[in-house]
């Protein structure tokens, strides 16, 4: 996997502190959501630790062609404007039909009130948004790709959220 090139003197920091190369483990660098306000206060999230999961439909993965991630993958996390901000490790992947998402899940995606309510109202929404744009119908059997996660590096970039 090559490393995008606006992350890769950060994927660096984040190799020179390793014992053993990750960047075959290397899987993807993103932003949450698909506004700024909110893909911004999602990677707070993440740094304070209190979104340790997130959610995003398997119809999306097929649409762009690729893989669900797995445990073991590395991503990186940055801001809307692309400025990363830290390696996440994949810990577990789940498929699950959305309105079979659990109250314990939601609460681990940390964001707003932490309820399964409120849960299911921004993802309703976000996978409204996305089905739109694929080309598919939301369905309350949509396939949820329920992926478990936590930060395993930091680096100087959090600040510029």
């Amino acid at each position: 996997m090559n490393i995008p090139a606006h992350i890769a003197p950060f994927w660096k920091s984040f190799v020179q502190v390793q014992t053993k190369d990750p960047t075959p483990r290397f899987f993807e660098a993103f932003h949450f959501d698909d506004n700024e306000q909110s893909a911004d206060e999602l990677a707070l999230l993440v740094l304070a630790g209190t979104k340790r999961a997130t959610a995003g439909l398997v119809w999306s993965f097929e649409a762009a062609a690729v893989p669900l991630p797995k445990a073991g993958d590395l991503s990186v996390v940055t801001n809307w404007a692309k400025t990363p901000l830290c390696v996440i490790e994949t810990k577990r992947v789940d498929v699950i039909a959305y309105d079979q998402v659990s109250a314990e899940f939601a609460a681990s995606e940390g964001e707003g009130d932490g309820s399964l309510q409120y849960w299911q109202k921004a993802h309703s929404a976000y996978f409204g948004r996305e089905c739109q744009r694929i080309g598919r119908v939301r369905d309350p059997k949509m396939p949820v790709v329920c992926e478990r996660f936590e930060v395993v590096f930091r680096g100087q970039g959090e600040r510029a959220v």
